[in-house]
């Protein structure tokens, strides 16, 4: 009893083990495949082969053929004819069945060489997914061949790598820039303390003056660390949603930069029409903002603000148009525009002109925010100077 309990514990860790075993590879799976789909259709072949030549050797005679008068030896010729059939058939099923095995092994080794070729492109992809890395990403499958499936994936990889290559390249430059960016504000600080520091006997005007300094740096790195934090928090998405007008918003932020607007004599042209959708009020307010800041900040004395909200033409969606006066901008910095800490022709990545008040992030996290929404943002060049942005948002979430 106990030696078959024992037998039976072993047979079960046996089938455990086997059920664990890892799953074939692809290239084995279609090799067993083929080789499998031969050998039916072969073992069909010649079970069809030997019945037919069982049926046509071992038909009976007609009438006709079968003489009227049989020699004393007959029966003993009929007989041997029949052993010579019997053993002329059993070799032919043996000889078949040989050559049935002889062709699926030949089968199975053109298959596996087969299935290698065609699994060549997965191999190449696989390769390529190992090797990717942060520094590698500028390299392409290029895959030949016919517009296939695989060709298709290998395509798909490319496209794949090319917008991880672009990700990476942006997350870069705005490493580079934010570092840059914090550093100015902190050297300024430095640089005032130190200068004071150094003078023997600073009067409180020096001390008052280097205190202004560095009060002005601070509140620029807060800007910056402010701007920062809300395009991080809009890049992640929306997660609540209240009904507001965007005419409100726009009220609301015509509001804050009326002194300004005062103050450099611009014009105000106003149309806002009701326009209400749902969406994340606070950051909404923030992107309609830095549309208006940025078009009196870039504006120049005495020229145009213009403001107006309305619904699209194409139903479901709201528009937010922001446009001013200003200096030219070529087309082919348009796009360049909503890139972090990029300030057209004022960016400190441009001529040696003194950069203005801003910390470079408006229009990028106006873009951030339209995407979060499932909307998107665009500039065009005004023919005498400016910039015109249009700001469309879907009324509903995902519209």
């Amino acid at each position: 009893m106990t030696g078959a309990r024992r037998r039976a514990g072993q047979l079960l860790r046996r089938g455990a083990r086997w059920l664990r075993r890892p799953p074939l590879a692809i290239r084995t799976r279609l090799t067993l495949t083929f080789a499998a789909l031969f050998t039916m259709g072969g073992s069909v072949l010649v079970l069809a082969l030997t019945t037919v030549f069982y049926r046509a050797i071992f038909r009976p005679l007609p009438a006709n053929a079968v003489p009227s008068q049989l020699d004393p030896d007959h029966d003993h010729i009929i007989g041997l004819s029949d052993q010579i059939r019997d053993a002329a058939a059993s070799h032919l099923l043996r000889v078949s069945l040989l050559l049935l095995l002889v062709v699926v092994a030949v089968s199975a080794l053109l298959g596996w060489w087969i299935a290698g070729r065609m699994l060549r492109p997965i191999a190449a992809i696989t390769a390529a997914a190992r090797r990717a890395t942060d520094t590698t990403l500028h390299e392409r499958l290029n895959l030949p061949g016919p517009p296939d499936e695989l060709k298709q994936l290998g395509d798909t990889f490319d496209e794949m790598l090319e917008r991880l290559d672009a990700a990476f390249g942006a997350q870069r430059r705005f490493v580079a820039n934010a570092s840059h960016e914090l550093r100015t504000p902190l050297a300024l600080t430095r640089t005032a303390v130190e200068v004071t520091l150094a003078k023997p006997a600073a009067t409180e005007e020096q001390w008052r003056t280097m205190a202004q300094d560095v009060a002005n740096s601070t509140q620029h790195a807060q800007r910056l660390i402010e701007a920062l934090l809300t395009l991080a928090r809009s890049e992640q998405g929306v997660t609540e949603f209240e009904e507001e007008d965007l005419a409100d918003l726009a009220a609301e932020a015509l509001d804050q930069v009326a002194a300004r607007r005062r103050n450099r004599g611009l014009r105000l042209e106003a149309e806002l029409d009701p326009a209400v959708l749902r969406g994340n009020v606070a950051l909404l307010g923030i992107a309609v903002a830095n549309l208006l800041e940025n078009a009196v900040k870039y504006n120049r004395d005495g020229g145009l603000l213009r403001v107006a909200t309305r619904q699209a033409a194409d139903d479901g969606w709201l528009e937010v148009l922001v446009a001013n006066d200003g200096p030219p901008v070529p087309p082919e910095q348009l796009d360049q525009l909503f890139e972090p800490f990029h300030r057209g022709r004022h960016s400190r990545r441009s001529s040696g002109e003194p950069a203005r008040e801003g910390v470079g992030l408006g229009l990028s996290i106006v873009r951030a925010v339209a995407q979060a929404h499932g909307g998107r943002v665009s500039a065009a060049a005004r023919p005498d100077g400016g910039l015109t942005v249009v700001l469309r948002l879907p009324v509903a979430p995902g519209g």
